[in-house]
């Protein structure tokens, strides 16, 4: 992509063709969307991003100027319209169950593309068979090859659910800002608490989705520190 800057500096003209949603967001000036052989909408790589996440999850998307789509992260099924991992690892006993998940953007749409620098939640769904002790709900990012990057869970945020009782049910949802390096990781949800005393595991889904960070600024590993730099002479 130094080519792509040379050219721009020289005031040429690039015709770039591409799915990478980071690459077009840090490269691009103007966007125009093609679906199924046929130009949706033009403007710049901001909105049209935000319309390709809603076709990913084949929403109608909502063209610049008309308003935005209703989010649908309290439908009665979340995972409609979400990408879910169909070779998610699955194991416990279930005495609590992750019954759904989903993740929305900052504008509260369900989406599997999440923009760098935004505000993003997971929420989740547990339904309790057992009265269980102190249950703890967490998620984990992992990168493609496996390596486990970030994560958080209810004891750690000091959040504790206050009926975790036979026939109850909970929704937990964490809010957080997105400063993964931009590409592609594996989400995890998980459910574990106690049992006479002992720890259990009650329920996991590992890799239960792909989450695509879409970023126009680039740092090294994965994670952004937002360093604001000041230069003195």
């Amino acid at each position: 992509y130094h080519k792509f800057e040379e050219f721009k500096a020289q005031g040429k003209t690039i015709l770039f063709v591409s799915h990478d949603l980071s690459s077009i967001s840090k490269y691009c000036d103007r966007v125009i969307l093609l679906h199924k052989g046929k130009m949706l909408d033009q403007g710049t790589p901001k909105a049209m991003v935000d319309m390709y996440k809603q076709l990913l999850v084949h929403q109608d998307p909502v063209k610049q100027g008309e308003g935005n789509p209703q989010g649908k992260g309290d439908s009665e099924n979340w995972r409609e319209g979400f990408q879910v991992n169909p070779d998610t690892l699955e194991y416990g006993e279930k005495q609590a169950e992750i019954v759904d998940f989903v993740v929305l953007d900052e504008k509260g749409r369900q989406s599997n593309t999440i923009e760098k620098g935004t505000t993003f939640q997971i929420k989740m769904r547990v339904q309790f068979h057992e009265n269980i002790q102190e249950p703890i709900l967490a998620y984990t990012f992992k990168n493609i090859q496996g390596t486990e990057i970030t994560g958080t869970n209810t004891m750690y945020e000091k959040a504790s659910v206050e009926h975790p009782e036979a026939g109850r049910e909970c929704v937990v949802t964490f809010t957080q800002r997105m400063d993964l390096q931009g590409g592609e990781y594996l989400l995890s949800f998980g459910c574990t608490g106690y049992r006479n005393g002992e720890f259990a595991v009650f329920h996991r889904l590992y890799d239960a989705c792909n989450i695509t960070v879409v970023s126009a600024k680039n740092t090294v590993g994965f994670y952004d520190m937002n360093s604001k730099v000041t230069i003195t002479e």
